[in-house]
């Protein structure tokens, strides 16, 4: 069942579109917008990112490169945010697609630092692997049938995007594994607390998300050393990125 209002998913696709629209505005192009128009609203950058400007990590899933990567995208998170909101409380949906998000960029810079990319779809693999284990994991008060087909949707869309990651051109899989193996590490965590009282699960829920923290900041210090030294200029403006979603 699907809540008749998903606040937090539709705060997310509608941030996301407004980015989308403010680059039009500003003269990007919404079917291709080359790399340094990008690169001005936030994307991620190696010789950036790993040098002052980390906060990109975060920008850059805001950003997307033309119309029909928001567009599949968008399509993606708003199927996955409708039963995110039924299996996680608000701030519990809001910090692990932010910190799912954020692997996924660390995961694109370790691999391919001298890479820009742009795009949602490292917190929506994040999402969905939040969801996988939550649902598998889980005590949730739903029928084990309801939980199965789910799982395999949540499974097949993963694995497929996965596999079409990997052989098309252009798509930057790291930032997808990254992604998953972050919502897949904070959903089993969360999955045995989700239906406790609310006093303890925000509790468990807090501790949780400043050990990701902890992780996630480690993890930065870790690739910017290893490839915080890269300096060399961005490359052409058909730029690598993060993958639109072709499917949920």
């Amino acid at each position: 069942m699907r809540p008749r209002k998903p606040p937090i998913t539709t705060a997310l696709v509608g941030l996301n579109v407004l980015v989308f629209i403010a680059m039009a505005l500003s003269g990007a192009s919404p079917i291709a917008p080359n790399t340094g128009q990008i690169l001005r609203w936030g994307a991620d950058f190696g010789p950036l990112s790993l040098n002052g400007q980390a906060w990109r990590m975060l920008t850059s899933n805001y950003v997307h490169i033309g119309i029909i990567h928001i567009a599949l995208n968008m399509w993606c998170l708003w199927n996955l945010g409708f039963l995110a909101e039924r299996i996680f409380e608000p701030w519990t949906y809001v910090f692990t697609y932010t910190a799912c998000g954020i692997a996924g960029s660390l995961a694109s810079l370790w691999i391919h630092p001298l890479d820009v990319g742009a795009g949602a779809s490292g917190a929506i693999f994040g999402l969905a692997g939040a969801l996988i284990a939550a649902l598998y994991l889980g005590h949730l008060p739903v029928p084990k049938s309801a939980i199965r087909g789910t799982l395999k949707s949540l499974v097949a869309f993963a694995g497929y995007n996965l596999f079409f990651g990997a052989v098309v051109p252009f798509i930057d899989n790291s930032a997808h594994v990254g992604g998953l193996l972050m919502g897949l590490a904070i959903g089993a965590l969360l999955a045995k607390h989700l239906t406790q009282p609310r006093e303890s699960r925000n509790q468990w829920r807090n501790y949780v998300f400043l050990a990701v923290a902890l992780l996630l900041f480690a993890s930065f210090a870790y690739v910017k050393k290893l490839n915080g030294n890269v300096t060399l200029p961005p490359p052409a403006p058909q730029a690598a990125s993060h993958s639109p979603v072709t499917s949920s």
